[in-house]
């Protein structure tokens, strides 16, 4: 790597005179790139401490305003990445932590974001009243939040560099299952707690909703419309929504109450509500239940239309299979779009196409949390 100082006296052979006519054989070079260098006097940094992860996949091949394509380092989404020098507004130099031999060039926050801007934005979510649940209109309910608690609606918010620290093994606070409707999160919920509920616990919502005669308070805590909504101005929920003119919801202090009990919290929320619990306080593990193609989709219905055969798939006898093709293709749209505006704040995206084998990496993806250590936000520990 170059360093503040270094003199190039030649590249690929070819004696420099000026930085002028240095930039001019960067752009007609091709293929590799070897220079001469006279190192500077100045001591040299120790490396950089500053970590992150990448929240997109970068190809300097395809970068055209790269000054040298060959110089640039590649990098998928979810790769961590040692910054060596911030010293250019536009490039930083970086390595890659896996394998601290490639180092090269990668776009700066800065020219990123830039970039960025210039591109219209797809279906965007967060312009829409309610994310998940677009198929089954008769069971949704309608979620609602309160804009002043969550930037999640600025579109200026764009997560390209998340600064980590790599930590010793230990166990999140919350469990956090996003995905949209059908794709089996309650399922997957109900087999975790049913598996260890020492270890796991989980939410009981709110609701105005009042008691019927025959039913205890074992699904709900009821409470007053009023002080339903007060709560929701004060920004004790973490989601709330309506359904049949009555509130539900889940506040803030029930994911507390489980965490205090030294149980991991799992949830299965909006995605909207992901900025607000992706903090210290609650160290989420957030794990995004992706929808299958929609051609496995369409193959498995058919498969049991005409064969009529009952397996342990949840893809072969889940609410899925019981829409027409038209809400299938809604439910993989859904899907895609919520992985495009969120995937920023996913740990682990496993795609549900059998239950028994999604259940599975979940489980060991929650076991490894105890046992590997993890890159996880700066903040967290700061």
């Amino acid at each position: 790597l170059l360093h503040v100082g270094d003199i190039i006296k030649e590249m690929n052979g070819e004696v420099v005179h000026t930085p002028e006519d240095l930039q001019d054989k960067l752009r007609s070079a091709r293929g590799a790139v070897t220079f001469k260098v006279v190192p500077s006097d100045y001591d040299l940094p120790s490396p950089s401490q500053l970590y992150v992860r990448a929240h997109f996949a970068y190809d300097p091949l395809k970068d055209k305003l790269i000054p040298a394509r060959e110089a640039g380092l590649q990098f998928d989404e979810g790769d961590i990445l040692q910054i060596l020098s911030q010293e250019d507004v536009h490039w930083w130099q970086a390595r890659h932590v896996k394998d601290p031999s490639q180092k090269g060039l990668i776009p700066s926050q800065y020219l990123e974001e830039r970039r960025k801007a210039f591109v219209p934005p797809e279906n965007d979510l967060s312009k829409t009243s309610l994310v998940c649940g677009l198929i089954d209109r008769r069971k949704k309910k309608r979620y609602l939040f309160n804009v002043k608690d969550s930037s999640i609606f600025d579109k200026g918010d764009i997560r390209l560099y998340q600064e980590v620290a790599r930590m010793p093994p230990f166990q999140r606070k919350c469990l956090v299952l996003i995905g949209c409707h059908g794709v089996g999160r309650r399922t997957l919920k109900s087999k975790l707690l049913s598996l260890d509920p020492e270890r796991f616990g989980t939410t009981k919502p709110h609701t105005s909703r009042p008691k019927r005669d025959d039913e205890g308070g074992h699904n709900y805590i009821f409470t007053s419309r009023d002080e339903m909504e007060q709560d929701m101005e004060n920004g004790e929920y973490l989601e709330s929504g309506e359904y049949s003119e009555h509130l539900y919801g889940t506040k803030f202090d029930t994911v507390r109450s489980v965490i205090t009990s030294g149980k991991m919290c799992i949830l299965d929320i909006e995605p909207t509500a992901l900025k607000l619990i992706n903090n210290k306080e609650f160290m989420p593990y957030v794990v995004f239940i992706k929808a299958p193609n929609l051609d496995f989709l369409r193959y498995m219905q058919n498969d049991k239309r005409h064969t009529k055969m009952k397996t342990k798939s949840t893809m072969r006898n889940n609410s899925l299979m019981n829409l027409s093709s038209r809400d299938l293709e809604q439910v993989v749209l859904e899907s895609d779009a919520i992985e495009r505006d969120y995937h920023a704040y996913f740990d682990l995206t496993i795609t549900a196409d059998d239950m028994e084998k999604t259940f599975e990496q979940l489980v060991r993806a929650v076991e490894a949390l105890s046992a590997e250590p993890q890159w996880v936000p700066v903040q967290w520990f700061s």
